[in-house]
């Protein structure tokens, strides 16, 4: 082999998984296709459960100072609207939105808020800490053929000096939604075709004809404009553009904004500006054979609330520490086809969300009555806006890790002191809160995959075994089962030494 894994694609997806991959101890390089970065404007934020699994690998400090680079606007659109509403009742924070409908999530969320990082920002961020670790990024190399087999993959690749070819163990593809490992691959890839026409700019607007901030449902479609200023994203319902993939010029910009917000405003400068539809697909599996896909390579939806961004990373925090157990040999069966059947039913799931948004967004009598109704609901009911808050994050994920004899299994960890220091490396914790001289007895067998570390008590919970990605695989809240523990660890860790 030339190298372990190759990753087509240094989007942040990508660049994540190869970071995984390399702490983990596998060798990867990534390959893509344009040689400078794609400055199209795309998701303005990472959400909470991104911000935290991002800290956890230790870059808290360096989000941070990003993220203040960026924020003031969102800053201000966030104070705006997490004042009392017409209930009176306080709101916590701001919890995104859904269809356009502010989320004022009045319970505190276990979590950090979402952070306001572009997601070029992002990028830059994770391809200067893959550089740290060592991984060759190879741009201008755009993959042209792949064959693979049953011990390997040869990926041919196409580059300004000509074609070559590499062998590696596993290839996936991170490279967005019209993947082409997706295709070479024949990955089947359904769903349903777009309805909309809709437009992500920022731009200048001459500050005579002056155009109100906020999420807007028109007559004719939807627009937002900010949090950031200049921002500005639009929906219509007249079909998908003719073509997708034309320069958007200021003009088609100015006409389609007036449209929908029904003013005179004028559009004076254009800095960047995309297209995109409700196209909404899923590929039918994430893996075939040596070759897998994370990211909008295996799932595109409208790009509502950053939630393709969001789910790709947690796509390749799920599939890292999967793929590199099953390179060095010590994956139990099934191990890296629990990727599919842990994160399919999670993409399907945001991808039914923006499918009901697009339904909510729609300018048709009924569809305003049923978002009436909707907007009615959020205000007055804190349950409902609690479940739409925690799904857009991700934080109702819950996988099936087995007998859920512990209310954490199968959840994300929770934050106990210490945890996050012991998790800054892609390996399993076993967590012993109890000071329990059996635990260490247990988990020897596995103390070459496996790291036991001894935290402070904590109601409720004795014992926590944690996948790399962060997830429970077991726990235990009196005396540990020593023989539940034992079967967690073979299945999730392999067998003992």
């Amino acid at each position: 082999m030339d190298v372990d894994v190759v990753v087509a694609g240094a989007g942040p997806v990508g660049l994540l998984l190869a970071a995984e991959l390399s702490l983990a101890g596998v060798s990867v390089t990534v390959l893509e296709r344009l040689t400078e970065q794609n400055q199209a404007l795309k998701a303005g934020g990472i959400n909470g459960r991104s911000t935290q699994l991002l800290a956890r690998r230790g870059l808290g400090a360096r989000i941070t100072e990003e993220a203040a680079k960026h924020g003031d606007g969102f800053a201000a659109f966030t104070r705006e609207r997490t004042t009392p509403g017409a209930n009176g009742r306080p709101r916590a924070r701001l919890g995104g939105h859904f269809a356009g409908l502010l989320l004022n999530t009045e319970s505190a969320l276990e979590v950090p808020p979402a952070t306001a990082l572009p997601q070029q920002a992002l990028e830059r961020l994770l391809g200067a800490w893959v550089a740290e670790l060592g991984v060759p990024v190879l741009t201008g190399h755009e993959v042209a053929e792949l064959r693979q087999n049953t011990d390997e993959v040869t990926v041919r690749v196409r580059t300004s000096e000509g074609t070559k070819a590499i062998r590696c163990a596993y290839l996936v593809g991170c490279d967005g939604g019209r993947s082409t490992v997706r295709k070479l691959a024949g990955f089947a890839f359904p769903g349903t075709d777009p309805l909309t026409t809709g437009y992500q700019a920022a731009l200048t607007l001459d500050p005579a004809v002056p155009l109100p901030t906020g999420w807007h449902a028109t007559d004719r479609g939807l627009y937002v404009y900010g949090p950031k200023p200049g921002r500005i994203l639009t929906v219509e319902f007249a079909g998908p553009p003719a073509d997708r993939d034309a320069p958007v010029t200021r003009a088609e910009l100015q006409e389609a904004l007036r449209r929908v917000s029904d003013t005179d405003v004028i559009v004076t400068e254009v800095e960047s500006a995309a297209r995109f539809t409700d196209n909404t697909r899923q590929a039918a599996t994430y893996r075939m054979s040596r070759v897998l896909l994370a990211g909008d390579a295996a799932h595109v939806h409208p790009p509502f609330g950053g939630q393709g961004l969001n789910t790709g990373l947690q796509d390749a925090t799920n599939l890292g520490w999967k793929l590199a157990a099953t390179v060095q040999g010590w994956a139990p069966d099934g191990l890296l086809d629990s990727y599919t059947t842990e994160r399919h039913p999670v993409a399907r799931q945001v991808l039914e969300n923006t499918r009901a948004q697009i339904a909510l967004m729609r300018p048709d009598p009924h569809s305003r009555a049923m978002r009436a109704l909707f907007a009615q609901l959020l205000e007055a009911d804190v349950t409902l806006t609690d479940v739409l808050g925690t799904r857009l994050q991700g934080l109702d994920v819950r996988y099936d890790a087995g007998p859920r004899t512990h209310p954490l299994t199968g959840r994300y960890m929770p934050d106990l002191p210490g945890l996050a220091d012991a998790m800054r490396l892609p390996r399993p914790v076993l967590a012993d809160l109890s000071d329990s001289a059996g635990l260490g007895a247990v988990v020897e067998g596995w103390s070459d995959r496996v790291d036991l570390r001894r935290l402070p008590e904590r109601p409720g919970v004795t014992a926590l075994l944690l996948r790399p990605d962060g997830y429970v695989a077991w726990a235990a809240d009196g005396a540990p089962d020593v023989a539940s523990l034992h079967e967690a660890l073979t299945t999730w860790f392999g067998e003992p030494r």
